[in-house]
């Protein structure tokens, strides 16, 4: 068996382009979603067809006791993992003005999008730890999905934007303590790209690109995040602990 890659909202969207890029590689999956497996039969049988080991988890990241059943799982069931990668987060329920918005909806999206993400990291990291005492020649990845929310400030989804500046701290954070174990961790910060999550505002992004906002005018792809992400977990960017990649066709490229 090769490597075995963790990637938490892996059934879909760009968590589903990530996980067929690592499928190609030859990994053995683990993808999560909060849906029963009975709805995400046919997402595993397409990965599966890359001739890689496959399985499904309903796993909710933002509850404790799903992610100690989540990493108890996979020991169990696979012995050993080699990659991290925390994709799965969720859009605020509403769009409300950041004057409007309510603590419910905050505290939603935290536990999913930052709370859920940082233990998860924390529970496999001393995994990850583990393996590498055991074997010198293991090599642990850790990636985390941001976005361009990070650094761009969106005043009708307040709560989002904070989420995701908090998980570039947190790569970093992470990048630091486990550097001297040679555990990488990186963050992959998407734009615009064309998910479920994206689809509400398609006519907005429209808009927006025909005007100029992207020096690339199109929307980017999922299957772009997961190459870049496969690429990573090859090893490709060496000597770049807690870098950041940014896949957003130019959004935030600053210009005159």
């Amino acid at each position: 068996m090769g490597k075995v890659a963790l990637v938490t909202g892996g059934s879909r969207g760009i968590g589903l382009g990530i996980a067929e890029a690592l499928a190609t590689e030859g990994c053995s999956l683990v993808i999560t979603g909060r849906r029963p497996a009975e709805d995400r039969v046919a997402v595993v049988e397409r990965l599966r067809q890359h001739g890689t080991r496959v399985e499904y988890v309903q796993s909710d990241v933002s509850s404790a006791k799903a992610r100690r059943e989540l990493v108890e799982h996979i020991k169990g069931s696979l012995g050993r993992l080699d990659v991290l990668v925390n994709n799965a987060g969720i859009a605020p329920a509403t769009r409300a003005d950041i004057l409007e918005a309510s603590e419910e909806s905050f505290d939603e999206v935290m536990a999913a999008n930052l709370k859920g993400p940082y233990f998860l990291t924390q529970a496999v990291a001393q995994w990850m730890i583990g393996q590498k005492q055991a074997d010198s020649s293991y090599r642990g990845c850790i990636v985390f999905i941001s976005s361009i929310s990070a650094t761009v400030a969106s005043i009708n989804r307040g709560e989002y934007c904070i989420s995701k500046a908090g998980i570039a701290m947190t790569t970093r954070l992470w990048a630091v303590r486990l550097a001297e174990f040679g555990i990488q961790v990186y963050e992959v910060r998407p734009g615009i790209v064309a998910t479920g999550m994206t689809a509400p505002v398609r006519e907005k992004y429209d808009a927006m690109i025909d005007a100029g906002l992207l020096l690339e005018k199109r929307w980017g792809k999922p299957e772009e995040i997961g190459r870049t992400v496969a690429m990573l977990v090859r090893g490709d960017l060496p000597y770049a602990p807690g870098s950041v990649l940014v896949l957003d066709g130019g959004l935030t490229l600053q210009r005159l």
